[in-house]
């Protein structure tokens, strides 16, 4: 298959699975705190990423520089800004959730100039400036109250630290496969949570495992949002430039929105039909002129 045609597809699988994790982290949110939730899922991702990187037969060349941006990728994308990005989720919505991370491919094209030497041309300032009216045509809630505030501000910085982290990978050497950066990338940020999640364990042993609400969703967010949508996305990244990969993220809005209708009856705005055919036409619009 050709490379561009996988990179869009596995971007896009990504982008809509975590579309649907909004409406689960919202669902489960208020049972299990953000890091906790999060140190779960990253277990639950560690143990089926093992599996595969056993079942691929992976050879291991790790060198001192993909050695330190592996620390940065987990810290900074599987850390931070997953644990911001089900702060601001508990605190707003999943509808917001989704709408408001999606504006990662700017916070991307932004990074993608200084480090990776990507020119900013007229394609992808038109795309993101479709994207970026399709996303406010989206929201069509009423903000209010302080805790929508900092919601806002929690997910504002999940997407900036992600869009810093998506650029990381693609620094990552070819040493590397996808599959291996997720695993030691999930790996890193599963260590950097354990001492705070030690430290208020009683949270965890509150937690009824057996409930079928709470070990689904958990299998969802460690199995399919996780180790398989991070995968996806570490390998779309290495196929496509960083500035158009980043367009595909604003598929989520569009998948989180109408799922949040959908199940957790989240007020859908007249916009949102407008809006997700802006932000399908950026990304159409990025792929059909980038050289």
């Amino acid at each position: 298959m050709n490379k561009k045609i996988l990179g869009i597809i596995l971007l896009s699988l990504a982008a809509s699975i975590w579309g649907g994790m909004f409406v689960v982290v919202k669902s489960i949110v208020g049972v299990i705190p953000p890091v906790q939730l999060v140190w779960l899922r990253y277990l639950i991702a560690i143990v089926a990423l093992g599996v595969l990187v056993i079942v691929k037969h992976a050879q291991w060349h790790i060198i001192k520089r993909d050695a330190v941006l592996i620390v940065l990728v987990g810290i900074i994308g599987n850390g931070i800004s997953i644990v911001a990005q089900e702060t601001g989720t508990m605190f707003s919505s999943a509808q917001l959730g989704s709408v408001i991370t999606s504006a990662t491919p700017t916070f991307m094209v932004l990074f993608a100039f200084p480090l990776l030497k990507e020119k900013i041309n007229s394609v992808k300032v038109i795309s993101v400036l479709l994207a970026t009216a399709g996303v406010v045509l989206i929201v069509g809630v009423h903000l209010a109250g302080a805790h929508i505030v900092l919601g806002i501000c929690m997910l504002t910085i999940a997407a900036l630290t992600w869009a810093l982290m998506s650029v990381l990978v693609k620094l990552v050497s070819s040493n590397l496969n996808a599959v291996q950066v997720t695993f030691l990338s999930t790996c890193v940020a599963f260590v950097g949570l354990t001492p705070f999640v030690i430290s208020q364990w009683s949270l965890i042993q509150s937690i009824d495992f057996t409930a079928p609400k709470i070990y689904l969703n958990l299998l969802y967010l460690g199995i399919v949002s996780t180790a398989g949508a991070f995968v996806m996305w570490n390998k779309g990244l290495q196929l496509l430039n960083a500035g158009s990969a980043g367009l595909f993220f604003l598929l989520q809005p569009i998948v989180g929105t109408l799922l949040g209708w959908l199940i957790l009856g989240e007020q859908l705005s007249i916009g949102f039909l407008f809006g997700a055919l802006l932000i399908i036409g950026s990304v159409w619009y990025s792929i059909r002129f980038a050289k």
